[in-house]
């Protein structure tokens, strides 16, 4: 008595259902993470230290990483308001300039908060450059 064994085709495509099924579950468990570490990092933003902007670009990659959508948002977005989302870009790079980027936020802010004279930013970091200038002459 021999036995015939069944078609592999059907394991094929049952495994392929179960890997694409698993993909998409990935993904949507990775956007939940993404939206998570963004809701975990709103809060933080606003305390002394800036533990929640790391965690909000932290966030916003996995997410856009995972989500087409978030994707052509983002997209619509940098083209609507180019000023917003460029430190945000900038941070999402390999090797982030968060000095930089925190510096130039940190102007930003103090121009809309405080009058000219009173910035001590811009006139600390000219008294700097004028004597470090003065040292190299």
């Amino acid at each position: 008595m021999t036995f015939a064994m069944p078609s592999l085709r059907v394991y094929r495509a049952s495994d392929e259902f179960a890997r694409e099924l698993a993909a998409r579950v990935a993904r949507w468990l990775l956007i939940a993470l993404g939206l998570v570490i963004m809701l975990v990092g709103l809060p933080l933003v606003a305390l002394p230290g800036h533990l929640g902007l790391p965690l909000m670009v932290v966030g916003l990659m996995i997410v856009l990483r995972n989500s087409f959508s978030a994707k052509r948002r983002f997209v619509q977005m940098q083209r609507a308001h180019p000023n917003m989302v460029f430190p945000i870009r900038r941070l999402m790079r390999r090797e982030p300039e968060i000095v930089q980027v925190f510096w130039q936020q940190y102007l930003r802010v103090e121009r809309l908060v405080l009058p000219r004279r009173v910035r001590f930013a811009v006139k600390g970091r000219r008294a700097l450059k004028r004597r470090f200038r003065r040292q190299a002459v």
